[in-house]
Formats: C-alpha cells, sequence, structure tokens
C-alpha cells in the first residue's frame, strides 16, 4: 500500500542532502493510504490565477465565481476518510498516475476511459492497477465532459432553471481544478511521490525522506509562495484544446513527469525547508511555476469545456 501523507500542513521534516537508510512502505493490507496533494493554500492559489486569467467571453456567472472555485480546489481532500471506507476508495486513487507502472508498448495511455485503461494494464499483467497506477488522468477527463455535458443543457436551460445549472457547472469546474493542479506536481506522477522509492535504483542518492512530498508543497508552499508569484508564473491567454482534451491531459502529465528528477535535485541541492527565512530562489521559483502551469492547464480546459459546448452533442 502507499505510505500516507496528508498535504495539510502538518508535515515539517528537516532537510536531507545525502540518502539515508531506506525506510520501508507499509505492507499490503495496513491502514497507511496514499493520500498526496498540494495543500489547501497552494490549490486556492492555483484556482485564483486561473480564474483572473479567463476571457471576458466566459458567462459571467463563471468569471465572478473566483471566490467559489478557490474554495472548491481543495474539496476532493476534505473527502479523505478511513472509516467512510466506501467514500475513500472511490476516490483515493484518483489524485496521482505512476508512469513508472504502465508497461511500455500496452496501449494503455491510448485507452478512451478508465475501465478500458484498466483492462489494458490488467491484461498485461499489472497487479492491483487502481493502486499501483492511479487514475488522475481519467478523473480530470471525466469532469471535463461532464462541464460539456452541463455547459450544454446551460445553454438550453430556460431562465427558471439556468441558476440551477450553473451551481451544478460551478461544483463540477472547481473538483476539476483540484486534480488539474495536482498533476502540476511531480509527486503526483511517479512513484517516487514521497522520498524515492526504495526499491527503485537510486544512483544519484536522492532523498528517501518520507516527509518529503508535505514539506514541499504543503509547509514550503505556505510558508514562501504568494499568489503574485504564481500569477506572474502562469502563461498569459488561454488556448483552446477542443476535440482534444484528453490528449492534452496527457501532455500535462507527461511534462510534469519529466520534472520528478529536477524536485529530487533541488531538494538535494537546497533543501525545501518551509523555516528557511530566504530559501534558494530556485526553489520559490520552482513550486510557483508548478502551481502557475496547474492553473494554466485548469484554464484551459474550464474555456475549452465552454467552447465545445457549443458545438452539438456528436451521434455516437
Amino acid at each position: 500500500m502507499r505510505a500516507t501523507v496528508l498535504f495539510l500542513p502538518i508535515l515539517l521534516g528537516g532537510l536531507t542532502l545525502s540518502a539515508p537508510d531506506p525506510v520501508p512502505e507499509p505492507a499490503p493490507g495496513s491502514e497507511a493510504v496514499r493520500a498526496v496533494v498540494w495543500g489547501s493554500d497552494g490549490h486556492e492559489m492555483a484556482a485564483r490565477t486561473a480564474v483572473a486569467g479567463l476571457p471576458g467571453s466566459m458567462p459571467a456567472f463563471f468569471r465572478d465565481a473566483g471566490p467559489a472555485l478557490a474554495y472548491l480546489n481543495p474539496e476532493p481532500d476534505r473527502w479523505r476518510s478511513r472509516t467512510q471506507t466506501a467514500m475513500d476508495q472511490a476516490w483515493n486513487y484518483g489524485h496521482y498516475i505512476d508512469l513508472e507502472n504502465v508497461p511500455e508498448g500496452s496501449r494503455a495511455l491510448d485507452a478512451e476511459h478508465r475501465y478500458e485503461f484498466l483492462r489494458i494494464l490488467y491484461e498485461a499483467g499489472v497487479q492491483r492497477p487502481e493502486q499501483s497506477v492511479g487514475f488522475l488522468p481519467y478523473r480530470m477527463l471525466e469532469l471535463y465532459q461532464r462541464l460539456v455535458a452541463q455547459w450544454r443543457l446551460w445553454r438550453a436551460a430556460p431562465p427558471g432553471e439556468r441558476a440551477w445549472v450553473e451551481m451544478r457547472i460551478l461544483n463540477d469546474a472547481g473538483i476539476l481544478g483540484h486534480y488539474a493542479t495536482d498533476a502540476s506536481q511531480p509527486h503526483h506522477t511517479t512513484i517516487h511521490y514521497n522520498g524515492w522509492d526504495s526499491d527503485a535504483p537510486n544512483p544519484q542518492g536522492y532523498t528517501y525522506a518520507r516527509d518529503f512530498h508535505g514539506r514541499f508543497e504543503s509547509d514550503f508552499v505556505s510558508a514562501h509562495i504568494r499568489q503574485s508569484e504564481v500569477d506572474a508564473a502562469a502563461e498569459p491567454g488561454v488556448r483552446s484544446v477542443v476535440g482534444a482534451a484528453r490528449e492534452a491531459i496527457w501532455d500535462q502529465v507527461e511534462e510534469t513527469h519529466g520534472l520528478v528528477e529536477t524536485l529530487y535535485e533541488l531538494e538535494q541541492a537546497h533543501g525545501f525547508d518551509p523555516d528557511e527565512a530566504s530559501p534558494h530562489p530556485e526553489l520559490e521559483a520552482f513550486a510557483a511555476e508548478r502551481l502557475a502551469a496547474g492553473a494554466d492547464m485548469l484554464r484551459t480546459l474550464w474555456w475549452s469545456a465552454w467552447l465545445e459546448s457549443a458545438e452539438p452533442e456528436p451521434e455516437g
């Protein structure tokens, strides 16, 4: 099972600039469940940046809903529970995708939906793929497609019903924001999600510290990253991925995964220390840029869902 890392400001650890002895993973069947998420501060900053860059042609109720969308961005983390296991197990595996565990040549990345993805992984011999691989790209795609459907309903709704559809749109858009932001954090795309995996080769001596995930994306972000830094790191404007949302989501995940070793190198060189009065500028720039990347993707998906809803649903 995956080790628990509650990405709220509770994990404060010292720097690890040389590799200590590996820490064993929890045994299968133990209580530990993987819980890896940007801290609430990071999620909310990403949502505010995404809203700020929306085009003026986006419906006004959506552009004016920044506070609600920021509140909803951390929402899936509020559903975590060790006692309400049906809910916890239903959503726990949507926060990450461990690309190292996707067999090369399996065609899994071409799957149209999560059940085809699971089938391909099972056929490739992956054990417990929902846990060992995760569903992050498909959770994003599912919410994107639901937004398209809701926007189509909004366009056709009589005046007396539009307000109800708007509540549904804002809720789904806010929840989508959580996963789009998760997909910008390298820890969410790798088996090295909280310190280097102790069963994997580690010739560079990257840290095995089991506080790394929380210390980086919750404690460090809360202590040192400000909204203005995330805003400044965001891309100007917005792009459309209408007709190619699945491909765009996978592109984001793979780009983020390409930064896993960069994240570990920064930890090794400078340490993401929330208590450091003046952290190295590269650390602040990396964290802000990753949050901005999540905001950029979120704005892209919001905007594209609105545009796609103007087209009639294709006949299946």
